[in-house]
């Protein structure tokens, strides 16, 4: 029987707005929780909550990790590849 790998996880890009606020980020405790919150939705690209409005756009999402106080503004592409809109600290 050969080998079971666990499912592939999504790539992350950033837009451009979201990657000025990670340039702005200067705490390793800030990092960190951005860190933990990009696996959780790496893993899991649907585990954010649909935001509602125009379904003629690409149907954004938000994740929210009240422990590490981090809500993340996303959409995933037709690859599984999650864009990143807005890290928003909550």
């Amino acid at each position: 029987m050969p080998p079971q790998h666990s499912p592939r996880r999504a790539q992350i890009a950033f837009s451009d707005s979201a990657a000025k606020q990670l340039e702005s980020i200067t705490s390793d405790a800030r990092i960190h929780a951005l860190d933990r919150a990009l696996v959780v939705i790496s893993v899991d690209p649907e585990v954010g909550e649909p935001i509602p409005g125009d379904t003629s756009g690409p149907r954004l999402r938000q994740y929210t990790d009240d422990v590490e106080r981090v809500r993340l503004l996303y959409w995933v592409t037709a690859l599984r590849t999650v864009v990143v809109v807005a890290y928003i600290e909550v």
